[in-house]
């Protein structure tokens, strides 16, 4: 049986990333759960204390595929800020695969590479070696989480 999960990344500005990443992925801000107008009516319901929520909890701290098929990115709030090298990260596909002419990839990783740009990433460095079929650049999202865009 193989088991489900969502992917956890910590952060200080939850609502930042979520429209970064759900612009990213193609995702969308994932909805209050049934019966419930907002976050913050959700979280009380289960205990969580009047303390722990603000203004910015009732807008959504998570993104789900549209689709259902790709997992749930919860972006918790943390008080410390990244430290360090990400020990995990994003692949993003955008060249369409090795079928794809290394130019036409190179072009398709690239504009997507800019719109993400536009979007708050920041360009860190390019994956190319010459001889080698294969193409991508490196980025880090508006908190500097690395990921990359092949």
């Amino acid at each position: 049986m193989t088991a489900t999960f969502q992917i956890t990344i910590d952060c200080n500005d939850p609502q930042t990333l979520t429209r970064f990443w759900a612009f990213a992925l193609g995702y969308v801000l994932e909805p209050p759960p049934g019966g419930f107008d907002s976050w913050n009516a959700y979280l009380r319901s289960i205990g969580v204390p009047e303390e722990e929520l603000d203004d910015a909890a009732d807008a959504a701290d998570s993104i789900v595929d549209p689709g259902g098929v790709g997992p749930r990115i919860w972006f918790q709030l943390v008080p410390e800020r990244k430290a360090g090298k990400n020990r995990l990260h994003l692949d993003l596909e955008a060249g369409g695969g090795r079928s794809v002419p290394l130019p036409t990839r190179t072009e398709r990783v690239h504009a997507r590479g800019e719109e993400l740009v536009a979007a708050g990433a920041t360009r860190l460095r390019l994956l190319s070696t010459p001889g080698l079929a294969h193409y991508g650049e490196v980025f880090a999202d508006p908190e500097g989480n690395e990921f990359c865009i092949h």
